[in-house]
C-alpha cells in the first residue's frame, strides 16, 4: 500500500513538471524532473500496475525480436 501512495504522491509531482514547456527550464530543472520520473519508475515496478505496463511494452518489442530471426 506503501508504494502505490508513493507512486501517486511522485505522479502528482512528475505530470507538472513533464507539462511544463521545454525552453522555460533550467539546467536543475531538468535535471530534478528525470530523477522524479526515474523514482516514479522505480517505485510502480514493484506492483501489479509496474508488471502491467512491463508486459505491455514488452509484447510489440518481443515481436519485433522474433520477426527479425
Amino acid at each position: 500500500m506503501l508504494t502505490i501512495k508513493g507512486g501517486v504522491l511522485l505522479a502528482a509531482v512528475a505530470r507538472p513538471r513533464l507539462c511544463r514547456r521545454t525552453e522555460a527550464r533550467s539546467r536543475n530543472d531538468e535535471k530534478f524532473t528525470v530523477i522524479t520520473v526515474l523514482a516514479l519508475g522505480v517505485v510502480i515496478a514493484p506492483t501489479p500496475v509496474g508488471a502491467g505496463i512491463l508486459n505491455f511494452l514488452g509484447q510489440p518489442a518481443t515481436g519485433i525480436t522474433d520477426s527479425t530471426r
